[in-house]
């Protein structure tokens, strides 16, 4: 019995670590979000920005960024997704649309769309499944980084998100932190 409690704190001083690093290691897979976090593909304000410190056109630049780094990760492969809807704004659609022409499945605009399960969003043209992205902007930090999160949702199982850190190079946005 004596030896018993000499062995645990032994084993406790050898495991700490582990647990400590497990903790503090960063992992590139997507955290599944929850169903309740749906993107509701509301219209979006055209002439305020939503982030201070930020202008409106600073933070359509860091949105489109984001929306480009989720559309070349095919997070609907193999998934039977028919279509893309993106909560944006028109004019970051059209561009979106315009810079992925053949992308499959395609962008499509947000009438087409059918939320009435809440469960999992419809495409209404083939009354598929479809996948909504979105991206959420957090508070300019000092050193002027913007932090933002690029969602995708497809229904529960299938939702999931990327953080980003983007810092302003020139006239553009660049993401420091590639997924």
């Amino acid at each position: 019995m004596k030896h018993g409690y000499k062995i645990l704190p032994v084993l406790l001083a050898a495991c700490w670590p582990a647990f400590f690093l497990a903790g503090c290691a960063a992992d590139k897979t997507p955290v599944f979000i929850s169903a309740a976090s749906v993107p509701t593909l509301s219209a979006k304000p055209v002439s305020t920005p939503t982030v201070t410190g930020l202008s409106k056109d600073d933070e359509t630049k860091i949105e489109l960024e984001v929306f480009r780094t989720l559309l070349t990760r095919h997070l609907w492969d193999e998934s039977g997704i028919t279509a893309i809807f993106i909560e944006a704004d028109d004019s970051e659609i059209a561009q979106l649309r315009k810079e992925f022409p053949g992308i499959i499945p395609p962008i499509k605009l947000s009438d087409r769309i059918d939320l009435s399960s809440r469960s999992t969003p419809l495409d209404k043209d083939t009354g598929k499944r479809a996948v909504i992205l979105s991206v959420e902007l957090s508070s300019l930090a000092a050193d002027g980084s913007v932090p933002a999160t690029g969602k995708w949702y497809s229904g529960s199982a299938n939702a999931g998100f990327y953080s980003f850190v983007l810092k302003k190079n020139g006239d553009d946005w660049q993401i420091q932190n590639p997924p």
